[in-house]
């Protein structure tokens, strides 16, 4: 018809299984013509009417279907998917009370109440009523065993609560009528994950993994479960099936090179490393695990080659920075180590080592007004810091203000005595002046 324009008959049942068929195929431009088509031929159509209300709501075109909802109860104010639709109507404007009293009118006389409940769920879930929400996935399940989506859903309501320990009781009960559910032992491995019974977790995940050979998620937390236990051997083992039986993952790749480094095999964990960012180069964390392995291992060239890809992905991360400013510091590249902790203080990295470190390298660079305006900006931070306080005493002193200088000493000693001899590291020619040395003789001789 639609290709001749010719007009074909079709009984009422014929165009709602051509709808449903497109529809279901996702052809929802063919489905609203066949709406069309089928209302001018039946145009008292309860059920292609709502057909159409079903295309308006998926349009969202809500008003309208509201409005031809309200037409079409006047007819037949108990059907079964005009109230699952006005329900649905109700969700979508986030009415979800309305919804929930709407699909329990449903449940009465319905033969899909697994479907209902299942709806009425959600609709709990969108309130964050997760009791309610985990009553009626659990009615699911009470009819359907197999019904692994509400299963899931059960255990979700149980992580929302924190309930974990009434989620073990559950999943046990669950498997005890159903013992060969994988499904129910990975999420029992899961629950005794989370309480850290990494015993009992390792058993629920073999028997998960026993009941289906192929089943990577059960494999994958079994893994994780032997890194716990610290026998990375074995976590190794599981890691590689899951490689065997699907495709290679950046995060298999990576927690596989981490059991290797623990092990001790640098080589190969740098191979798994690579693996991971071949795998997702935009993953930061693989990048960041090469620059710490080879920062470990004193090669802090190739430390920062890597350092730089994981900046390049992330760079308002204040941590990264913080490490291009200590690899740089290590390679004695002192304006790049600058430029780093600025990025950090720009970044709000407000910590006192940071300041301090920008504020020593300046130094050691002889930009002394730009430490000493750090160091300042840094007292205004953080009060009764020794650090900081010998710091601004070597500072003012180099900029010929004693009084300054000598007053910043006096807080440094009394804050802590002890470590008055940072003024002689990075001030010897301060700590020598001899005012400075009166001062804390003096005071050392008060305190005596």
């Amino acid at each position: 018809m639609l290709k001749t324009n010719n007009v074909y008959f079709f009984d009422s049942v014929e165009f709602e299984e051509i709808i449903q068929y497109y529809l279901d195929n996702g052809k929802h431009s063919l489905a609203k013509k066949a709406v069309k088509l089928g209302l001018e031929q039946h145009p008292s159509s309860v059920i292609l009417k709502l057909l159409k209300v079903e295309l308006l709501v998926f349009e969202d075109k809500l008003q309208k279907a509201s409005i031809l909802i309200s037409e079409l109860e006047a007819v037949e104010p108990n059907n079964e998917e005009l109230l699952i639709q006005k329900a649905t109507i109700y969700s979508k404007n986030n009415k979800h009370l309305e919804a929930i009293n709407t699909f329990k009118q449903v449940l009465p006389n319905t033969d899909e109440k697994i479907d209902i409940w299942s709806m009425i769920g959600m609709e709990y879930l969108y309130l964050d009523d997760f009791e309610n929400a985990r009553l009626n996935f659990a009615n699911c399940i009470d009819v359907d065993y197999e019904d692994y989506s509400s299963l899931y859903n059960v255990v979700y309501c149980f992580d929302m609560e924190n309930n974990h320990e009434e989620a073990i009781v559950f999943l046990n009960n669950y498997i005890d009528a159903n013992p060969y559910c994988e499904v129910a032992w990975h999420q029992l491995g899961r629950q005794y994950f989370v309480l850290k019974k990494y015993k009992e977790a390792l058993r629920a995940f073999d028997y998960a993994v026993i009941i289906d050979e192929s089943f990577v998620g059960g494999y994958l937390e079994k893994a994780k479960t032997l890194e716990e236990l610290e026998q990375y051997d074995k976590a190794i083992e599981n890691y590689l099936i899951t490689l065997e039986l699907d495709d290679a993952t950046a995060f298999v790749c990576v927690r596989t090179g981490e059991c290797y480094q623990k092990l001790g095999d640098l080589e190969t964990a740098v191979t798994y490393y690579k693996k991971a960012v071949n795998e997702d180069p935009l993953l930061d964390k693989g990048w960041l695990l090469l620059t710490n392995l080879y920062q470990e291992d004193n090669q802090y060239q190739k430390a920062l080659y890597y350092l730089s890809k994981a900046l390049q992905i992330d760079e308002d991360n204040f941590m990264y920075w913080r490490k291009y400013a200590e690899l740089n510091l290590k390679l004695n590249f002192y304006e790049e180590a600058v430029i780093a902790f600025h990025k950090c203080l720009e970044l709000e990295d407000n910590s006192i080592e940071i300041f301090v470190g920008l504020a020593d390298v300046l130094l050691f660079l002889g930009e002394f007004d730009d430490a000493l305006k750090i160091m300042v900006k840094a007292k205004n931070t953080y009060t009764q810091f020794a650090e900081i306080e010998y710091r601004l005493c070597g500072l003012f002193m180099l900029a010929s203000e004693e009084k300054y200088s000598l007053l910043h000493l006096k807080n440094g000693l009394a804050i802590d005595a002890d470590y008055r001899e940072i003024i002689s590291e990075l001030y010897p020619t301060v700590f020598e002046n001899e005012k400075v040395q009166t001062v804390i003789d003096n005071y050392l001789k008060a305190t005596e």
